[in-house]
């Protein structure tokens, strides 16, 4: 089992953009959440076939640790 972070971004027509910050150039789009996380799965699956067929190592975002910080200016 792999674990991959993915970033929603709400677009300002509607939809989201995904990305995978583990996976360089890893990006799609979903209408919704529910479609963008479905999106987002079948992205890294495809992406992470190549590194397999190029023998490369994968990456995993299970111990990584993600904080926001809000602040006002």
């Amino acid at each position: 089992m792999q674990t991959y972070r993915v970033i929603l971004h709400p677009e300002p027509e509607g939809g989201f953009t995904v990305s995978v910050p583990s996976l360089p150039g890893c990006i799609t789009y979903g209408e919704n959440i529910d479609h963008a996380m479905k999106m987002a799965e079948e992205a890294i699956e495809g992406y992470i076939s190549i590194l397999k067929e190029n023998g490369e190592d994968l990456p995993d975002d299970s111990k990584s640790l993600e904080y926001s910080l809000t602040m006002a200016f």
